[in-house]
């Protein structure tokens, strides 16, 4: 197994490539530097037969680490934003087809991963889901474009703007995943899945994978329009309290935390 910087192992299992996050302490969520690692296995699977995207330790993927948010880098925060989307890119751009193994939550920036991936297998005590309006951000990578083709739009609107939580069996009802699993079962049944892909041709795979990107290349403009937005929001009481409030593992209050700021002197903080 070659294990990249920052909690991402990648490891080639013959024709297959599998790109493991590992940082289970914070439920697998991103930083940058395991974002460049993932985007660069991605890049280096060219050659592979499949890619097999997972997370250790019962979860897949919370998304990108919020433990700067309370005290937003803008410069730290763009790298991280732009790395994200070059991360669903690489999901999309990767010539081989991707499957998502999901053994636990998959949240924000994490359930966007499922979106960008070609297929997705589930246990049963997988959950989905989207945290944008609830930690103080939105899901523009997938969530508020993609997921739209892939669900319909008023569904689409309910994950992204209400981020309410959906368990494997309704994911699979909604269209989000391809199957679901007893738990335990994860790897057997990607193995069947690599297995049918194997007898297919890989030529004829990459036209098809190339071509059924449409809906994500007209999704394109959308995304960086949003990106663009949560740039100009770094730093803002929302997303400060969001992220104050998921690390303290409280419901965020935004609207007072509004207040306060709105009624703090012109110049300075109460």
């Amino acid at each position: 197994m070659d294990s990249g910087p920052g909690g991402v192992h990648v490891e080639r299992r013959g024709p297959v490539v599998w790109i493991r996050i590992d940082r289970p302490e914070r439920r697998n969520a991103y930083d940058l530097a395991m974002a460049r690692t993932m985007i660069a296995a991605f890049e280096d699977a060219a050659d592979a037969d499949a890619v097999v995207l997972t997370g250790a330790g019962g979860a897949f993927c919370a998304g990108g680490a919020l433990d700067q948010l309370d005290d937003p880098d803008p410069g730290r925060l763009r790298a991280l934003f732009t790395a994200s989307l070059r991360l669903v890119d690489a999901i999309r751009a990767c010539p081989r087809p991707v499957i998502a193994a999901v053994d636990g939550p998959a949240a924000g920036g994490g359930n966007e991963l499922v979106v960008a991936c070609d297929f997705a297998i589930a246990t049963r005590r997988s959950t989905f889901g989207q945290t944008g309006p609830r930690v103080g951000s939105a899901g523009v990578l997938g969530a508020t474009n993609m997921l739209t083709v892939q669900i319909g739009e008023k569904r689409a609107k309910e994950m992204a703007m209400l981020c309410r939580r959906y368990t494997a069996e309704q994911a699979l009802a909604l269209g989000l995943i391809n199957e679901v699993v007893d738990d335990g079962g994860l790897e057997e049944a990607v193995g069947r899945w690599i297995a049918e892909i194997r007898a297919l041709s890989p030529r004829y795979l990459e036209i098809a994978k190339i071509s059924s990107n449409q809906w994500w290349h007209q999704s394109a403009d959308n995304m960086n329009t949003g990106l663009g937005m949560l740039v100009q929001a770094i730093g803002s009481e929302d997303m400060r309290e969001g992220a104050r409030a998921f690390l303290e593992r409280r419901a965020p209050d935004f609207r007072g935390a509004r207040a306060a700021t709105d009624a703090a002197p012109e110049g300075g903080r109460p």
